[in-house]
């Protein structure tokens, strides 16, 4: 204990003086710009990740992970505890759609696979949907780049007076003493839900730490106006939320380049998660980015889908 106590104390001395040294000949920008590097080294989130638990995925400020079993007819409630581990707190029953299968357009009656975001909680909903609701992100920004359509994907109750059919037209019902418990403590700002065919795939750290390393690469090349490497982590059949295809993309981007405007992208609130379904490489990353120019400022959600290919990633839509 006392030896690796040494090593890690004499690693942090070191890397002290390398950046002093850094700052001593070259000033406090190539400071910064060594710091940006070193975020996009898979090494440094090798370290970063040691101690998490990524069951699920790469997290900052998440409170609780809801995950749908479709096959098993189960929704899960984790936690974290103290440890900052994910602990099963509750298991409930779960009716979903009539018909099996992701959900492709409104009206087929299947409960999609996704990563949905919880929207809204509605306290008084229509009595048939017990005795309160909580409306999902459906279609999420990978729904939309597939050209599913459709709305109305909630996580809800029972009738409150009556019964009902088995199944549902494409929701998540629970038990109405269930969506009580499910309400409590639950903050819709620090909530994730994953919907799977079947029981949920842990995450690979080597997996979350190439995504992470080249979430900042990208970040890098935007950063210091690297329009070549920039464009390079696109895919061809890249289509963003606006329905700007890889081409017009491009272009748009490549004007902004031009200008060489200085820019300040800060990355927080991070979540990485591995997309459910068939494709086991995708991954849906969404972030708080604080992005200022003297063109342009933005302060708020964004949210990139990618598809991991080996030590690198490609983008395929973005929000």
């Amino acid at each position: 204990m006392k030896i690796t106590l040494f090593v890690l104390l004499f690693t942090l001395s070191l890397q002290a003086m390398q950046v002093a040294t850094v700052y001593r000949e070259h000033g406090i920008k190539a400071v910064e710009k060594a710091l940006d590097i070193e975020l996009s080294k898979r090494q440094y989130w090798d370290t970063e990740l040691k101690n998490f638990d990524t069951k699920f995925g790469y997290f900052e400020n998440l409170t609780s992970i809801l995950t749908c079993d479709k096959d098993r007819s189960k929704l899960y409630k984790y936690t974290i505890n103290k440890d900052g581990k994910f602990h099963l707190s509750h298991t409930f029953n779960a009716l979903t759609g009539k018909v099996n299968g992701d959900k492709q357009k409104e009206g087929d009656k299947k409960t999609p696979l996704g990563v949905y975001t919880l929207t809204k909680k509605i306290s008084n909903p229509n009595p048939f949907y017990g005795p309160l609701a909580y409306v999902t992100s459906y279609p999420n920004l990978y729904d939309k780049y597939r050209g599913k359509n459709g709305s109305g994907i909630w996580i809800h109750g029972q009738p409150l007076e009556g019964e009902r059919d088995k199944f549902t037209k494409g929701c998540i019902a629970i038990e109405n003493e269930d969506i009580c418990t499910l309400d409590d403590n639950l903050s819709l700002q620090s909530s994730l839900l994953i919907i799977d065919q079947e029981h949920i795939k842990e995450a690979k750290k080597k997996n979350l730490s190439t995504i992470l390393s080249e979430l900042f690469a990208w970040r890098y090349a935007w950063l210091y106006n690297e329009y070549k490497k920039y464009i390079s982590f696109y895919d061809p059949s890249f289509i963003r939320f606006d329905g700007k295809d890889y081409k017009t993309f491009k272009r748009f981007k490549k004007r902004i380049f031009d200008y060489k405007d200085k820019k300040r992208i800060l990355f927080s609130n991070i979540k990485v998660v591995p997309y459910p379904g068939e494709e086991s490489n995708l991954y849906i990353i969404i972030f708080n980015e604080k992005y200022y120019s003297k063109r342009i400022s933005f302060d708020g959600e964004k949210t990139l889908v990618v598809r991991l290919d080996s030590d690198s990633f490609k983008i395929l839509s973005e929000r």
